[in-house]
């Protein structure tokens, strides 16, 4: 038993010895590095936006004004990223950026702010490239994609709301000036510059106008994805499987269907200005989610 005690004694006295080894001369260069760590009780949300995106587009013939592929794809990567990092409340997206909203309590990475932007840019400019070929099967990539991405961090559950609405509200003016810009450009012949001229110093009714009276549009009319965006939530989704099993007494094998219930991230395309959104699903802004 004695013999026993001095050889683990003599293991961990080796063990110390080599941690102190792997100390060197050069490890105060970690002094440098700065603290970066997310103040606590704050949502954090990473945004990221495609780099240089309206060249990337034209090279890659994107349909104007909106292209179902490339927008489906950058579903497809915000939902692969919130999948990889499961503290993500909530998602919101639309043209080429994309929101995560991280958890007030979330403790991911120790809160470091670094950790949580090169994560969600990494993984989803890798799962652009990944996916590509899923939705632009004739359309070779040319170049890789880039991404940046920015953090900010939101004390209250109104400063975050407001934020998600500025974001919604963007892509409802963005989405309504480039609806009558393509129109102007390919139903009436005009050229980009004329285009902008002619839609310089318009508001949101006299555009409505436009595309009502000139090519017959009704804009309320037009896809809810092209004019509200992509919300991205968890939720729980009935899956039905087929099962072999075998029962007592029967030598063969059957088929039977059989529900799971899993957590999944839905895609949505309504409105989050008004407070519906948020009556119908609490659970997003709850602390303890």
């Amino acid at each position: 038993m004695l013999g026993w005690r001095r050889a683990a004694s003599a293991i961990s006295a080796g063990c110390v010895r080599r941690l102190s080894m792997a100390k060197s001369k050069f490890e105060y260069v970690r002094d440098f590095e700065t603290d970066d760590t997310c103040l606590p009780n704050c949502w954090i949300v990473v945004r990221l936006d495609g780099r240089n995106f309206h060249r990337f587009s034209e090279q890659h013939e994107f349909k104007k004004p909106n292209d179902d592929r490339a927008l489906n794809l950058m579903t497809k990567c915000a939902q692969t990223v919130m999948q990889e990092l499961e503290d993500i409340a909530i998602a919101y997206g639309q043209s080429d950026e994309y929101s995560f909203v991280f958890k007030k309590k979330s403790r991911w990475f120790k809160r470091r702010a670094s950790k949580f932007m090169t994560h969600v840019v990494s993984q989803f400019a890798s799962s652009y490239v990944f996916y590509w070929k899923d939705y632009f099967k004739d359309q070779q990539l040319l170049y890789p994609p880039g991404f940046d991405g920015r953090i900010v961090l939101y004390p209250s559950n109104q400063n975050l709301k407001d934020y998600l609405s500025w974001r919604q509200a963007d892509c409802h003016i963005n989405n309504l000036y480039n609806t009558v810009f393509w129109m102007l450009v390919q139903r009436s012949g005009l050229t980009p510059v004329q285009a902008q001229d002619r839609l310089q110093g318009t508001l949101a009714g006299d555009k409505n106008e436009i595309l009502f009276s000139e090519f017959n549009i009704n804009y309320n009319n037009e896809p809810l994805m092209y004019r509200k965006g992509t919300v991205l939530i968890w939720q729980k989704i009935n899956e039905v499987m087929t099962k072999k099993i075998k029962l007592p007494k029967e030598m063969e094998e059957k088929e039977v269907e059989v529900t799971r219930t899993r957590t999944r991230v839905v895609p949505l395309h309504c409105d989050i200005i008004g407070d519906q959104f948020w009556e119908e699903y609490p659970e997003i802004l709850a602390e303890d989610s």
